[in-house]
């Protein structure tokens, strides 16, 4: 039993993982899309935490594994009662473990196009700069991402 619990626990965190809006990570369907390319130079970089929505995931599944965990304790009523008290606490501990795992360090990059316009782009801090350095803004319409 515990070995299963594991298991549902383990699936739904990883279900909870969202993947970061790395300025490195293209989805499938952007493969094989023009980009519009400008240069520029970075005026300025400022750290943030890019937020992903919460789904209700990680509080329904811990709701539903407190609730499993805790009716194993105790007999009779008793036993109602700790699965009720083990759903609220794995409700509460699954949703603060899906708020975490969908937060991600993220850097918000200022560049002062070589057109003189300045754009901003937001995007996951895999990757370091400076001010002063040059730089490519890809563009396809809807997703812009600074690269070296």
């Amino acid at each position: 039993m515990k070995t299963s619990l594991s298991l549902v626990f383990v699936a739904l965190l990883a279900a909870c993982a969202v993947p970061p809006p790395s300025g490195s990570v293209y989805h499938a369907y952007q493969a094989q899309n023009e980009q519009v390319i400008r240069t520029g130079t970075v005026e300025s970089v400022r750290n943030v935490v890019i937020v992903h929505p919460e789904s209700g995931v990680g509080t329904v599944g811990g709701a539903a594994l407190g609730g499993l965990a805790g009716s194993q304790a105790g007999s009779g009523d008793g036993s109602a009662a700790m699965g009720i008290i083990g759903a609220i606490a794995g409700g509460l501990l699954g949703q603060r473990v899906e708020a975490g795992a969908n937060r991600r360090h993220g850097v918000e990059i200022t560049v002062r196009l070589d057109s003189g316009e300045l754009r901003a782009v937001t995007q996951a801090a895999d990757e370091l700069f400076r001010p002063g350095e040059r730089v490519r803004l890809l563009s396809n319409g809807y997703t812009t991402r600074v690269t070296h």
